[in-house]
């Protein structure tokens, strides 16, 4: 009060209202006496400016570099700023701590781990007070490469949309979203008619009639039903035609196969119905004739999508046709209309030129999948029939092909578009089949049986084991470059595709890893179409479509580009690189590390800039999933032409770079 009162007599003062404006005089004094620094917090945001008073502008450009257990920092300064706190979060958006005090505008954070992704933050301090914290950066500190990929971004492979695929989609359990193709195929459709949607379950249940495919009694409602769900999920389709050349006739249950066929309750296939009568095409045809039309039944699934162009030349969800299903099996899988002896080579042959005769002559530009085998030994001998070679030109490709491209040839238009097969890995850990792995617990070595299995798809250097590889082959399979061999020699723009496929790991990490490395095969390898056949609930196995498909939990897809990529391990690390062409400067990799450690893996080749966004599938992270799918680990800046990340054990690792 002494000191008030002075003031008051130094500035003529007096009175209660003059000690209020001497109270306000006295305080402002006190604050500029005393130097007037204020609270300060990193996350109250300042307008800038250096007047006595105000805190330093946020710092700006702050760039996170990876090293060796360590991260190089450096950032844009502040005018004016005495010094700056650096901060670090385990997550991003933090909290962060305080782990430095920098004068300069650079700082390296050493004693990291590597593999782990860090966040920062700076902020800037002066006299006045401390800015708020500056947009965070991150980066993951790596060590010395375990695993060079080498990428070459002038050797590129077109990715076919159509090999993200399943088989009757809307009833697997747990069906990843974006994917583009859907199968009605199997040993169902093998006897189905499609004007009453009967069909014979065959050795799957008592070979019986039944209305399994559809209780409907409308025309062809068992496949219309399928491609009408899928053309509403922006999805093509394939549907299956007759070529055994039987139909059930009735839904009334077991047929007997003491003395098959039992001609009472089958029909007759006809391809072209012109061939046995002259009555026009009809959706609703007679039902109670001997027969069932091909050419027909593809015209009422034309009409039955007026206007789509389904089967026409370049429709934006095609509906593709499958001759059938794994003829070479007829004999076993459907007794009660093959009887027991086997289809020949010849006659399956002579029967597909004539069947895809009829259906081009109503849709020249359909395309048709065949022949659809059930496995390695119908492409390889015909189920034993032909005395093939390993590495000869006798394979029953090395005979179908020439004789479809002769037909295709005087016909005038290529009679079969894709040739198709099945692929279950015949793969063991030594005893056990990989499909037939599919436990949550599993040993290391039915891990690694089905983690490496679909090398089988390609590689030269690898040797899967299976009867395959030790009674037949006895070197590596390669199966899809064998046969493209072929079809260069032997009917160059035949395509491929695999429509029925599993590697098992069904409940395990080890799925993920197989399945993903799948479609990066189909991807790289130039596959047309694929569709994957879930042999069990298997949500691991599901999850491989995510690190592809809408791997931001959204719409981020894989891109549409395949870039060459050769890793310098194979057996631990493979990356499938990828460029989207809607969006120039944007590049895909899934990077799969099939080892039992970390790898540290730099990608070099592909020119890089931006941001990286991580997303990651392994063990732990899957655990508490419904469904298993990619995780976000975190962002970093790249730029140039080389990336290193630490990939965890077991792991699936989707980058995105734009």
């Amino acid at each position: 009060m002494a000191l008030l009162a002075e003031r008051q007599r130094e500035m003529g003062l007096g009175g209660p209202a003059s000690a209020v404006l001497a109270i306000l005089v006295l305080a402002l004094s006190l604050t500029l006496a005393c130097g007037g620094s204020s609270y300060s917090s990193g996350e109250v945001s300042s307008t800038g400016g250096e007047s006595q008073g105000t805190a330093p502008s946020v710092p700006t450009g702050l760039t996170a570099t990876a090293g060796n257990q360590q991260v190089s920092l450096s950032w844009t300064g502040s005018s004016g700023a005495a010094s700056y706190h650096m901060k670090r979060g385990s997550v991003t958006g933090g909290p962060y701590t305080q782990i430095a005090t920098p004068a300069g505008t650079n700082y390296v954070d050493t004693s990291l781990t590597n593999g782990t992704m860090y966040y920062y933050v700076v902020s800037a301090l002066d006299s006045v007070g401390e800015s708020a914290n500056s947009t965070e950066a991150s980066a993951m500190p790596v060590g010395p490469p375990d695993v060079t990929i080498t990428i070459d971004p002038n050797q590129t492979t077109p990715i076919s949309p159509w090999i993200y695929g399943l088989n009757f989609y809307a009833g697997v359990t747990g069906a990843p979203p974006r994917l583009n193709l859907d199968r009605a195929g199997g040993d169902r459709w093998t006897a189905y008619n499609w004007e009453t949607n009967a069909s014979n379950a065959g050795s799957d249940y008592l070979y019986e009639n039944d209305d399994y495919l559809s209780s409907s009694t409308t025309p062809a409602e068992a496949i219309r039903s399928i491609i009408a769900a899928d053309q509403s999920l922006g999805m093509a389709s394939v549907m299956t035609v007759q070529l055994q050349g039987l139909v059930s006739a009735d839904e009334n249950g077991p047929v007997s196969v003491a003395n098959p066929p039992d001609m009472t309750r089958f029909k007759t296939v006809v391809d072209q119905k012109s061939t046995v009568s002259s009555v026009p095409f009809t959706i609703t045809p007679p039902t109670t004739d001997a027969y069932v039309f091909m050419d027909e039944f593809l015209w009422a699934m034309d009409q039955k999508f007026s206007g789509l162009g389904i089967f026409g030349a370049s429709p934006t969800l095609p509906t593709f046709v499958s001759l059938d299903n794994e003829p070479e099996l007829w004999s076993s899988t459907h007794l009660e209309v093959q009887g027991s002896t086997a289809i020949s080579s010849d006659n399956y042959i002579t029967k597909t030129i004539n069947l895809t005769q009829a259906l081009k002559d109503q849709f020249p530009n359909a395309q048709i999948f065949g022949p659809v085998h059930y496995g390695f030994e119908g492409i390889y001998n015909w189920q034993g029939e032909l005395s093939a070679t390993p590495d000869g030109a006798n394979w029953f490709p090395d005979k179908y092909l020439p004789a479809i491209k002769a037909a295709s040839d005087t016909y005038g238009k290529p009679l079969i578009d894709v040739y198709d097969f099945h692929w279950y890995s015949e793969a063991t850990d030594g005893t056990t089949r990989v499909i037939n792995l599919t436990s949550a617990a599993l040993t290391t070595a039915q891990v690694q049986a089905i983690v490496q299995s679909p090398r089988s798809l390609w590689d030269p250097t690898y040797t899967e084991n299976s009867w395959i590889t030790n009674d037949v082959l006895s070197e590596p399979i390669q199966i899809l470059p064998r046969l493209q061999s072929k079809i260069n020699a032997e009917f160059p723009g035949t395509k491929i595709s695999i429509t029925e496929y599993e590697n098992g790991g069904d409940n395990h990490i080890a799925g993920t890893i197989a399945q993903a490395d799948n479609l990066g095969i189909f991807g790289s390898q130039g596959v047309y179409a694929a569709t994957l056949w879930p042999l069990n609930t298997c949500p691991y196995i599901l999850a491989g479509f995510r690190a592809f498909r809408g791997f931001d939990g959204a719409s981020a897809d894989f891109g549409d580009t395949s870039l060459q990529a050769t890793s310098s391990n194979v057996q631990n690390i493979v990356v499938y690189a990828s460029l989207d062409s809607t969006t120039p400067g944007r590049v895909v990799f899934v990077a799969i590390n099939r080892s039992t450690s970390s790898q540290v893996t730099a990608m070099n080749g592909q020119s890089l800039s931006g941001t990286a966004t991580i997303y990651q599938m392994t063990a732990s992270s899957a655990q508490a999933q419904n469904p298993v799918m990619p995780v976000l680990v975190g962002q970093m800046a790249v730029s140039g032409t080389s990336l290193s990340i630490t990939l965890p054990a077991l792991s699936v690792t989707t980058i995105e770079v734009k």
